[in-house]
């Protein structure tokens, strides 16, 4: 049996051959893989001295040859595809360890030239990797180090790789075949040109939105049922999750997520990471219900569940400190689906053991949190820099809203000013608007929602609707700072948010009417400042 290695990464490559040498495989070998065998004491033939013909063109032709594509290809249960070989002098490849070039980072560093990516396009890698998929009966393709420990194992315990593992690897090859040629794609065809191609030894300039989206996601898992019993759903992932986003979540109890509990788990988890002090959210259909920031765990959930309690019952929670008992015994008073927290203390998880159901989410948060990550990559931040929606036989793209308001950009409309708390509360309205969908108005004081409206076609309707979860929840807007997502048109949304209290106003800006609703905030004497920034959320 032969197998051929030619790795771009190292990793883990030496063990794996001294594994193929134990049980009697030819090691086939090219450039710095073969040097790095040899140097190990490895018996390694270089694939030059197996065709018969010498590395060229800068080692752009190497493995393009009918000796490896016809050991590679040729069928062992064809008789002729065997006497080809034996006419020819061909032997059979069993193992093709191969990962390619490193395009993918090359792109990814700043100021790559299309010199420095097209030169990071692997041809002879993708080739052999196709054929060796194809074949897949017949022979093992490895394209991932993580892939080497099964293989060694299968091999030390029966000397060879089953039929279901070489099945497996195939599939992975292809797969990464896929996304290989996708990123490919992504970059050129991002690549802006105008009346000439662009310069090879300058970085080019790139479009946001390439000439074609090639989505790649790996299935996490099956789901029960969609949104609701009689639609099918499934959970995937980003090919490289962000640090801090759902997918990376440590589940430590309960039972298996729904789709409804990942869709309102992650509104919960990317609102809540958007504060930089002790916070706790409480979604409910996608929505926040309770929001509030304050000293530690027990005080942000307290303020948070007693926004809207009767929509907080079979909720989803998430904060972005730790767990404590003295919470987790406040928490496990209400029904809960979903609790999500960077960490939890032993005493916490040992209230909610009996409660088996709960479903217990541990995610790493992303560092630095909120208005602190001012210049910090969105990525880097656990957010997604494109969103997406389908539509029918199509997707819309856009920019991910990762907008995040400093005090500085606010702009007061109005002769009365702001106080400093109620320039706190602003913003921590502002914020929790943001997150709720529109249209959108929130009621704040102290650093926790009083009223949250969500969602209805009129704004005034969002707004009476804040104002009768309050009511029910005991809670007086007297005094509250309100956002809304979206300006005011008519000075009727602002009366309305006065009408029931409110005595600090935050909202975009930019309605032909402005002057009119600026002119209501004086006659009504409150304090009026505007974002600039509009925050939908369909």
């Amino acid at each position: 049996m032969n197998a051929l290695l030619s790795v771009s990464d190292k990793t883990g490559i030496v063990d794996l051959a001294r594994a193929l040498h134990a049980q009697g495989v030819k090691l086939l070998s090219t450039g710095g893989t073969a040097k790095l065998l040899a140097d190990n004491g490895l018996p390694v033939t270089e694939v030059a001295e197996m065709t018969g013909f010498p590395e060229m063109l800068d080692g752009r032709v190497k493995t393009l040859h009918p000796r490896v594509h016809g050991g590679l290809l040729a069928r062992r249960d064809v008789p002729a595809h065997m006497a080809a070989l034996a006419e020819h002098g061909i032997g059979t490849i069993d193992f093709l360890v191969v990962n390619l070039y490193p395009f993918e980072a090359t792109v990814a560093k700043a100021g790559c030239t299309l010199e420095d990516a097209i030169e990071n396009i692997d041809i002879g890698g993708p080739a052999m990797v196709r054929s060796a998929a194809k074949n897949w009966k017949d022979l093992a393709v490895l394209t991932d180090a993580a892939q080497y420990a099964t293989v060694i194992a299968e091999l030390q315990a029966g000397g060879q790789v089953s039929r279901k593992t070489k099945f497996g690897l195939a599939v992975a090859a292809f797969n990464r075949i896929s996304q290989y040629d996708g990123a490919i794609s992504d970059f050129l065809s991002a690549v802006q040109v105008g009346d000439d191609a662009p310069a090879d030894a300058a970085a080019p300039t790139l479009d946001l939105f390439p000439g074609q989206s090639n989505g790649r996601f790996v299935k996490v898992q099956d789901l029960r049922y969609g949104e609701n019993s009689h639609q099918s759903a499934a959970l995937y992932r980003d090919l490289y999750p962000a640090p801090g986003s759902l997918v990376t979540a440590k589940q430590l109890q309960g039972k298996e997520l729904s789709y409804n509990n990942i869709a309102d788990a992650d509104a919960a988890w990317e609102c809540v990471k958007s504060f930089d002090t002790p916070a706790c959210v409480i979604v409910k259909h996608a929505n926040p219900c309770g929001v509030a920031i304050g000293a530690n765990a027990l005080e942000v959930y307290s303020k948070a569940f007693q926004t809207d309690p009767t929509s907080a019952f079979g909720g989803i929670i998430a904060l972005n400190c730790e767990l404590d008992e003295a919470a987790a015994q406040q928490i496990s008073k209400q029904f809960v689906e979903v609790l999500m927290a960077p960490g939890f203390t032993a005493g916490a998880l040992e209230v909610f053991k009996s409660k088996v159901n709960v479903r217990i989410l541990q995610i790493d948060l992303p560092a630095p949190l909120g208005a602190s990550r001012s210049g910090v990559a969105a990525w880097d931040q656990g957010r997604n820099a494109i969103d997406m929606k389908r539509i029918g036989s199509g997707i819309l793209l856009q920019t991910a809203d990762n907008h995040v308001l400093q005090r500085a950009d606010l702009k007061v409309v109005t002769k009365l000013q702001p106080t400093a708390q109620q320039l706190d509360d602003l913003m921590f309205a502002w914020t929790v608007a943001q997150y709720v969908k529109s249209n959108a108005i929130v009621f704040c004081k102290d650093g926790m929602t009083m009223g949250v409206g969500a969602g209805q076609m009129s704004r005034l309707d969002s707004a009476r609707i804040a104002s009768i979860k309050a009511a029910h929840a005991n809670l007086s807007l007297q005094g509250t700072a309100v956002a809304s997502d979206a300006f005011f048109p008519f000075r009727d949304g602002l009366d309305v948010v006065i009408d029931h209290g409110a005595t600090c106003v935050i909202q975009p800006g930019g309605s032909m009417r402005d002057q009119e609703v600026i002119a209501a905030a004086d006659e009504r004497g409150v304090v009026m400042v505007f974002s600039g920034v509009r925050h939908f959320r369909h």
